[in-house]
């Protein structure tokens, strides 16, 4: 039997995978590297400076919730808030499409517990 010696190499089912590789590094970095939820602010006159906050909660998208960076239901954020001191501090992040319901949702969470120390970050005007 004769056999021909190695003269080529097939490289496109490796450019295939580097190319998915590469796509799935590039958009994970990117929230990683903001360590938050990607959210379109709502704009009011005056902006308050973001300080330091005990806690953030996010409302995203599709009703998708963070809280401390930590994906959760409604349920599971009531538990959550339900474990901390009324004097604890919040800051709300919501994306300006969500629906209001949401807003109202978590808003009445916070109310329910006695948070009274809360605020929703929004971008300023120009």
């Amino acid at each position: 039997m004769d056999e021909k010696p190695f003269e080529t190499m097939n490289v496109i089912p490796f450019v295939d995978i580097m190319l998915v590789l590469l796509t799935i590094v590039l958009t994970t970095s990117s929230f990683i590297a903001s360590g938050r939820l990607t959210v379109n602010l709502p704009q009011a006159t005056q902006s308050a400076s973001e300080h330091q906050e005990d806690h953030r909660i996010e409302l995203g998208l599709g009703g998708v919730i963070v809280f401390d960076n930590k994906p959760v239901t409604l349920a599971e954020l009531a538990v959550e808030l339900e474990r901390l001191q009324p004097e604890a501090v919040f800051m709300i992040r919501a994306d300006r499409e969500i629906p209001l319901q949401l807003f109202v949702d978590v808003a009445d969470l916070l109310t329910q517990f006695n948070f009274t120390k809360v605020t929703i970050q929004t971008e300023g005007r120009s």
